[in-house]
């Protein structure tokens, strides 16, 4: 049913992502499960990459984090098996590559939060922390972490 509605928004939860390091996608801990963060990675390609503000425009910034939100669902499927099992997205930290003088970090997350409340309506309200910083891995725009509820 999740998977259905994401289809009918227009986009897919992508394979997970193969970890960039030392670390593993996603971990459950009792009914909770963390991804860890998410870059615009499709295809095995960073998709945006750069400072918003500067190499990238702020719409661009948007777009790389539904990318960043789709890669996090992904994550937590590889766990959990099927997204209709999540019950509530309870937190999202979004990491903003931004030039010096940038400071719509909160737009840019709203790329991923309005999708997540697209997605799972009531149960996708969330709080969330947008930081912005000199720079994320592989010259990524944007990374996200996603912290999700299950049955």
């Amino acid at each position: 049913m999740i998977e259905e509605k994401i289809k009918e928004l227009g986009y897919e939860v992508p394979e997970v992502a193969k970890p960039l390091a030392a670390y593993i996608p996603a971990k459950q801990v009792g009914n909770l499960v963390m991804t860890s963060g998410q870059v615009p990675l499709v295809k095995g390609d960073i998709l945006y990459k750069g400072k918003v503000g500067k190499d990238l425009s702020e719409e661009d910034g948007i777009k790389a984090a539904q990318v960043c939100a789709l890669n996090c669902l992904a994550a937590i499927k590889s766990v959990i098996g099927n997204l209709d099992r999540v019950i509530e997205v309870e937190k999202l930290t979004v990491f903003v590559a931004s030039a010096e003088d940038f400071t719509a970090q909160p737009k840019v997350a709203n790329g991923a939060s309005e999708l997540i409340g697209k997605i799972f309506g009531e149960a996708g309200k969330h709080v969330r922390s947008a930081v912005g910083v000199t720079a994320l891995p592989l010259n990524s725009a944007v990374e996200i972490e996603m912290i999700v509820r299950v049955e």
